[in-house]
């Protein structure tokens, strides 16, 4: 289940940028462009974290399949 949300954050996260490169050709709509490349940006830094590996090779993803 985890692994569907992720995917699903990266979707999110490639359509939030095709928009605000849609948007940002429109004039008067580069703060909403703006917005949505900062929402993008954190959006894949959660993934991140979520999903690199610390310096002991763990990540918090991995943590979760051991407890199952």
């Amino acid at each position: 289940m985890l692994s569907t949300v992720l995917s699903l954050l990266v979707l999110a996260a490639i359509a939030l940028v095709a928009g605000a490169v849609y948007l940002w050709r429109k004039p008067g709509m580069r703060k909403q462009a703006l917005l949505m490349l900062v929402l993008a940006a954190i959006a894949l830094v959660n993934l991140a974290i979520w999903t690199v590996p610390d310096s002991q090779g763990r990540s918090p993803i991995g943590q979760i399949g051991e407890q199952r």
